[in-house]
C-alpha cells in the first residue's frame, strides 16, 4: 500500500474555454469539478493503474466535505483530518485551440499546531502498512516550511520509505531530510540548485547536486518527459525518457501522473528503465484528456513503444 498526504487539498474546477483570452467574456465548452492537491492526484493515478493506495491530510468547511465525496465517488480510500479553516477552490483554464493552460489558486486555510498533531498521529498509524508514503503539493498557510522533513526523519526512524514533490524552502529542508526520491519539475529544480538548465550537461549536473543535498533517487519532469538519477545497490545510473510526440490537450497533473507512474511501476519490481517509460507515457497519457490526472491506463500501455530512455552523457562524452 502507498499513502498519499495532501495538506493543502482543494476542489479543482478544470474548464476548456476555446480561443481564451483576458479581459474578454468566455463560455465554457466543458467543465469538470474534482477533488484535488498533487498528493490526490498522485492517489488517483495510483488507482487508475491498480496499486492499493489511501489518501490523506487536511480539509476544512464545507469545501473539505465536497473533497471527502468527490474522493468516494471516485472509490479512493482515504482518511482525513478535519480542521476548522475552509479548504481552497482551484480552477485552470484550458484552451485547446491555443494549446495554453491558466491556472487560479487560492491561498488555502489556515492550520492550527494541534490540526497538524492530528496529521502526524493519523500519519503514523497508516504507514505502519505502507512501503511508502509520497508528500506532494504546497504548505498551507501558519505551517513551518520544514513540516516534510520533519516528517520524512520521523518515518525514517521506522524504517519507511519517503518521496517528495513540492518547490521552495520546503523542498530544500525536504531534500536534506533524505527521502527516497523527490520529483520536482524542471522549474522547481532549476530554483532548488539555483541555475536554469540548458543542456544535458546542466541536467547532469541538477541531478548531481539534488542527489547531494540528500535525495536517494530524482526525478525531474520537463516538456520533452523527464531525466532521471536512480540508484540500485552500489551503481548510479542518469537517464533520459522522452515521450513521443502528441498534441497534448492539458498537461494539469502530468508531473503528479509521472510520480505516480513510476513508484507503480517499481513496485511491481520493474526495472529503471521500464519504470521510466511507463511514468512518461502515463503522463503523456494525461495531458490527452483535461482533468488533473486523469488517464486512460491501456493508453499509457500503448504509448510505452514510443518512449525513448537513454543514458544521460557528459557532453564531452557525447561529443566523442
Amino acid at each position: 500500500m502507498i499513502v498519499t498526504v495532501t495538506l493543502n487539498a482543494a476542489i479543482d474546477r478544470t474548464l476548456t474555454v476555446p480561443n481564451f483570452q483576458r479581459g474578454q467574456r468566455h463560455r465554457a465548452s466543458a467543465g469538470i469539478t474534482s477533488a484535488g492537491g498533487k498528493g490526490i492526484n498522485v492517489a488517483r493515478a495510483l488507482k487508475t493503474l491498480g496499486v492499493p493506495v489511501v489518501a490523506t491530510g487536511l480539509v476544512g468547511g464545507q469545501t473539505g466535505l465536497r473533497i471527502i465525496e468527490s474522493l468516494a465517488a471516485e472509490a479512493i480510500l482515504n482518511d482525513f483530518v478535519r480542521i476548522e479553516g475552509e479548504s481552497r477552490t482551484s480552477t485552470a483554464v484550458v484552451d485547446p485551440t491555443g494549446g495554453t493552460h491558466t491556472e487560479i489558486y487560492e491561498w488555502g486555510p489556515a492550520v492550527r499546531r494541534e490540526e497538524l498533531e492530528l496529521l502526524l498521529e493519523k500519519l503514523h498509524y497508516l504507514s505502519q502498512g505502507a512501503e511508502l508514503v509520497v508528500f506532494a503539493g504546497s504548505l498551507p498557510r501558519d505551517v513551518a516550511d520544514d513540516f516534510y522533513a520533519e516528517a520524512i526523519h520521523d518515518l525514517a526512524r521506522r524504517h519507511v520509505l519517503a518521496a517528495l514533490d513540492c518547490e521552495g524552502e520546503p523542498m530544500r529542508l525536504g531534500v536534506e531530510a533524505e527521502p527516497f526520491l523527490v520529483s520536482p519539475n524542471q522549474r522547481e529544480a532549476e530554483g532548488l540548485v539555483g541555475q536554469e538548465f540548458h543542456d544535458d550537461e546542466d541536467f547532469r549536473l541538477a541531478l548531481d547536486r539534488i542527489a547531494e543535498l540528500g535525495a536517494r533517487n530524482v526525478l525531474v519532469s520537463n516538456e520533452s518527459g523527464c531525466v532521471a538519477l536512480l540508484r540500485e545497490e552500489r551503481s548510479v545510473r542518469r537517464l533520459r525518457a522522452v515521450a513521443p510526440g502528441i498534441e497534448p490537450v492539458s498537461s494539469v497533473g502530468s508531473g503528479d501522473v509521472l510520480l505516480a507512474a513510476f513508484v507503480a511501476a517499481r513496485s511491481h519490481g520493474r526495472t529503471h528503465e521500464e519504470s521510466l517509460r511507463a511514468a512518461v507515457a502515463a503522463a503523456t497519457a494525461s495531458t490527452l484528456e483535461v482533468g488533473a490526472a486523469r488517464f486512460d491506463a491501456r493508453q499509457a500501455g500503448r504509448l510505452q513503444a514510443g518512449v525513448e530512455v537513454s543514458e544521460l552523457q557528459p557532453v564531452a562524452e557525447s561529443a566523442v
